[in-house]
Parts: structure tokens; C-alpha cells; sequence
């Protein structure tokens, strides 16, 4: 047993790292004392988590299905396809969406306020048509409320839908809506400037380098140029 051993043994229970290397630290002095092993794994290991995003993330081949699934099939909710189209190419957090209004969207340019962000966010065609689906099922409402969405509860009055109504919008997907929208995040977080991403995103710039990743994916590597390195500038 190695440092690597002790270290994917942590990565199981994360939020108990200090404990768990508490108790392996006491047990490898005593079976060092007792000339059991050798060496000390846990000498080098610290209880500060190792630096990186360490969430869940979709595949390509999940966000394609959620994609085809949110833009295609007529049978999900508006009120979902809607949620999963903000979170998955736009980034939307669970806040921005609650809180979008009807006069936060502009028809003629096609284009949506959210939250803090500057300017508004553009909409490509399959998201702005998502987007026309829920206004049409808003408009089944008999309703003066100005949030987009609406519910039975929020038809009477002017507050937006409640936390508890949007937590479970994305059930049937599969998927939680964090994992969704950290899915947008890491990815444009480890190809572009953070701070960059922060303006567009109207987030805090020191909460934008919780997305980066500790791991380069191999799918990304063998799209990058090959370099000859027989010479120093690869010609």
C-alpha cells in the first residue's frame, strides 16, 4: 500500500477526509512502531482537499441526448426543457431561472436577461424555440403573474415559482441541475480566461476557479495539434 492508495481511499468520503486521515495516521504510526510496514503513506498527505473541480459532469454523449431530448420530444414538460436548456448550453443557475421574467426576454433580437449578466444573452434557434414552447404553455394561463414560469400556485399573485417547485423539474431527465449547468462551467472555465467567464456569467471571479479541473480529458488531447519536437519550434 502506497500514498495513491490512501489518497483514492479519501476520495470515497471527501467531506471526511480530516477524519479519515486522523485514524489512518494513528493506525500506520503504531504499525510502524510495531515494525509492520516500512514506511508512513499518510507522512506526505495533508487534510485540505486537493485543488480542482471534483463534481459530477455529463458526457458528450449525455448532453447530446438531453439536447435531443429537450428540443425534440414534445412529451417533456415545458417548464424542464426549459430549465435544461438554461443550465446546459447557457449556464443558467437555479436562481436565474426562478427569478426570469417576461419582460426579460426580447423578441426581436432574441435575446434574455439573467440575473446579473451583461449584456443579455443571445439564444441560439433551438433554445429560443424551447423558450417560445414555455411561453406558449404561460400563456395557457389565466395569469398576470411576470415570471415565465408559472404555476398553480404563483397564478394568483406576482411572486415566482417556489424553490421547492423547481427543485424537482429535471427528475425525468436523470440528472440534478447542478451537474447540468457544472457541466457548462468546467468546460468553458478550462478553455477560456476565468475572469472572462465570470464577467459573462455575472459571477463572483474568486467562485469561478472552483471549475477548474484537475484533469486534462482525453478526449480533449487528441484534438490538439500534434508538434514535431525534433526541432525547437516544431517545424
Amino acid at each position: 500500500m502506497d500514498v495513491h492508495d490512501i489518497e483514492a481511499f479519501l476520495a470515497t468520503r471527501p467531506k471526511g477526509r480530516k477524519r479519515r486521515l486522523t485514524v489512518l495516521r494513528q493506525f500506520f504510526r503504531f504499525a510502524r512502531s510495531q515494525h509492520i510496514v516500512l514506511v508512513d503513506p499518510t507522512r506526505t498527505l495533508t487534510a485540505k482537499m486537493p485543488s480542482g473541480f471534483r463534481g459530477r459532469t455529463l458526457t458528450l454523449d449525455q448532453q447530446r441526448v438531453l439536447f435531443r431530448r429537450w428540443t425534440t420530444d414534445q412529451h417533456v414538460h415545458p417548464h424542464e426543457a426549459l430549465m435544461g436548456m438554461l443550465a446546459l448550453p447557457h449556464g443558467a443557475s437555479s436562481v436565474e431561472i426562478r427569478m426570469l421574467r417576461i419582460d426579460d426576454v426580447n423578441s426581436a433580437t432574441q435575446t434574455v436577461r439573467l440575473g446579473k449578466r451583461t449584456p443579455p444573452v443571445p439564444f441560439d434557434p433551438a433554445s429560443w424555440t424551447v423558450l417560445e414552447r414555455c411561453l406558449a404553455h404561460r400563456d395557457a394561463w389565466p395569469t398576470t403573474n411576470p415570471h415565465m414560469m408559472v404555476t398553480k400556485g404563483t397564478t394568483a399573485g406576482r411572486s415566482p415559482a417556489s424553490t421547492a417547485y423547481l427543485s424537482p423539474v429535471l427528475d425525468d431527465c436523470g440528472y440534478a441541475p447542478r451537474m447540468i449547468r457544472s457541466t457548462r462551467l468546467v468546460d468553458l472555465v478550462n478553455t477560456m480566461d476565468p475572469k472572462l467567464v465570470a464577467a459573462a456569467f455575472g459571477m463572483d471571479a474568486q467562485g469561478v476557479p472552483t471549475y477548474l479541473a484537475d484533469r486534462v480529458d482525453p478526449d480533449r488531447l487528441q484534438t490538439l495539434p500534434k508538434i514535431d519536437r525534433a526541432t525547437p519550434n516544431g517545424t
